[in-house]
């Protein structure tokens, strides 16, 4: 793109061109994105004349800086000259064409560039039009498509505006089914006389593009039929570019393929439908995840997580995962199996079978269930479910004002309804966005000469809100609430569904389970109400280490509604260091208003914010 250093005088009275903007406004957008990064002491010249300040910062970046000052007033006069050419560059792809741009150089014995801008009025755009190259699309294409130019009265004649607006028309005509439209030699031209500049779009449409089935391409284990039934289209139907990008996301979304591309073939078929292809690259075929834990009551904990990817060729992951640990022994085997029975939907069958010795009881359980999973997002879904177990428990309860050790041996059957909202920028390590769980758990009971049912139901969210351009300072916050509706007293319930709080992902500062009403002996009881609430400070240090202050508080009632005038409290201090898929945390806690029984602190180490 030519361009004269001054255009003023005479041909500011009405002069009449043309010019390509793509080359001008890709240049500045590349060096106003890169120039930022350069190591420099000064700038390449110094910027006099101009009043905006959005402006003179465009010019001041693209222009950019030097590492040293220039040796000889030729040095300098040679500078100013290329960082007019600069500058010109600039004017005119913001909207500044009848601007005046003279480079100098300062007097004295260290001569600097110096660059004297007048840019002038900005000029608007005025009348954009399409051209269409061969045939035009159809009348509701082209409404589409002058819709999409989305120009605003008055709004300056930006180089990165026209552009963008071309690409919006090319969009509209692929929303509308013309898969095949392309942009072509666009022509702009800058009228001096009345200020405008008046672009002309010129576009060719092609026929309209009908879909047929998949073409899937692979080396891998997935079966293409099974493929195939996930198309969001029917043969025949017109392109969607929407439908396209929803295909290639469920296939994403099942976590078993390192790549994924869903492109139309090149031409349409004798028929005139155009094939889909579909080209799936696969993960290796298993993986194994090691975690651990350490609390200064619960004590170790590790855990192993082996999944296998694609073993049925739809795309499934049949998973493992056992933990060892001081309080709890625990092992699950889960076969995950996305868009089945519907699309955008997982049937997830699984077996369960584990051991929980805590203070407050000792549960054996072995079961099995069946969720089904409506995903909206990678992290939003809802389940819906159904469990049976078999419950084997040792624990404590009040019958007639006496303490006695019971076991009970029960058959569960437990449905489940859950939402989880997940809207933070990461799952573990969030430093904006908020997060909401709910759910509800209705259960049927028999065993041991009763039958007993209740509804179990919880809701927690929590919310990260940053300070400053890097979120170096995060503010969280937590609030969890749960009732248990039952036709009778705490100790109906099998002591491992009821509530319990404390502990490192509960109230820190207290050992697990004990926050709430004990036993004479100091036992845990658990509650038919929970409220707990937190709020974090957490400050990054240096490179990977990061500093938090917390304070939590939590209850345990005996009645379905919660309870508040019993609160625990807990504060303390934390350290956090950035593994790149996750923090270690490091937390000690100290109870608030400690009761007997309760440590002078507590320690929790694990992977992940505590919220």
């Amino acid at each position: 793109m030519a361009a004269n250093r001054r255009c003023g005088g005479e041909a500011g009275n009405g002069c009449v061109g043309r010019l390509r903007l793509g080359l001008a406004a890709a240049v500045f957008a590349v060096a106003a994105g890169s120039a930022g990064t350069a190591s420099a002491d000064e700038p390449r010249a110094a910027i006099e004349g101009v009043q905006d300040k959005s402006l003179r910062q465009a010019l001041a970046t693209y222009i950019g800086t030097s590492k040293r000052p220039p040796h000889s007033r030729f040095e300098a006069r040679s500078r100013a000259q290329a960082a007019a050419d600069d500058a010109v560059v600039v004017l005119r792809s913001e909207g500044y064409y009848d601007y005046t741009v003279t480079p100098d150089v300062g007097e004295g014995d260290k001569p600097k560039p110096v660059l004297k801008i007048d840019p002038g009025p900005r000029f608007k755009i005025s009348g954009p039009q399409i051209a269409w190259s061969g045939d035009a699309p159809d009348a509701a294409t082209q409404a589409d498509a002058t819709k999409a130019l989305d120009f605003k009265p008055d709004e300056p004649g930006r180089a990165a505006d026209v552009i963008a607006a071309e690409g919006r028309v090319v969009a509209a005509l692929q929303k509308d089914g013309y898969a095949d439209a392309k942009a072509g030699e666009r022509q702009v031209i800058v009228d001096h006389a009345d200020r405008t500049v008046q672009p002309t779009f010129r576009v060719e449409a092609k026929s309209k593009v009908k879909l047929d089935g998949l073409q899937v391409k692979t080396t891998g284990r997935t079966n293409p039929q099974w493929v195939a039934a996930l198309a969001p289209w029917r043969t025949g139907q017109v392109y969607d570019p929407k439908a396209v990008a929803e295909l290639e996301r469920r296939l994403l979304d099942t976590g078993v393929y390192n790549a994924v591309d869903v492109a139309l073939a090149p031409t349409s078929d004798a028929q005139g439908l155009r094939p889909v292809i579909v080209t799936l690259t696969d993960r290796p075929r298993s993986s194994l995840a090691l975690g651990g834990s350490y609390a200064t009551r619960e004590g170790v904990a590790a855990d192993a997580l082996y999944s296998i990817y694609n073993l049925l060729g739809r795309a499934d992951t049949l998973t493992f995962n056992g933990q060892y640990g001081t309080i709890l022994k625990r092992f699950d085997a889960t076969l995950s199996l996305p868009d089945w029975p519907w699309p955008l939907y997982t049937l997830q069958p699984g077996v369960t079978a584990y051991r929980d010795d805590t203070t407050a009881y000792t549960e054996r359980d072995f079961g099995g269930h069946v969720d089904l999973t409506r995903r909206y997002t990678a992290t939003s879904f809802r389940t819906i479910g159904i469990a049976a177990d078999y419950v084997d428990d040792d624990e404590q309860i009040v019958s007639n004002g006496a303490v006695d050790k019971v076991r009970q041996k029960l058959g569960l059957l437990t449905l489940l309804g859950r939402l989880t909202l997940d809207h933070s920028n990461d799952p573990l390590n969030p430093v904006r966005g908020w997060k909401f769980d709910a759910s509800v758990q209705p259960t049927f009971g028999a065993g041991s000469g009763q039958t007993i049912a209740w509804a179990k139901m919880d809701a927690q969210a929590s919310a990260y809100l940053p300070f400053g351009a890097s979120a170096s300072t995060v503010l969280a916050g937590r609030l969890h609430l749960g009732t248990i509706v039952t036709g009778g007293s705490t100790f109906d319930i099998p002591a491992g569904r009821r509530f319990f709080a404390g502990g490192g992902g509960s109230v820190r500062g207290y050992a697990y389970q004990e926050v709430g009403p004990r036993f004479p002996d100091n036992t845990p009881e658990g509650g038919l109400s929970l409220v707990e609430a937190s709020a974090e400070l957490r400050q990054q240090v240096r490179g990977p280490l990061a500093a938090v202050v917390f304070v939590d508080a939590g209850s345990v009632g005996s009645q379905p509604y919660p309870e508040f005038h019993s609160l625990s409290v807990g504060a303390g201090v934390g350290v956090r260091y950035n593994l790149g898929f996750a923090p270690l945390r490091v937390d000690l806690g100290f109870p608030l208003n400690r009761r007997q029984g309760d440590g002078p602190f507590q320690i929790y180490v694990s992977i992940g914010q505590s919220f």
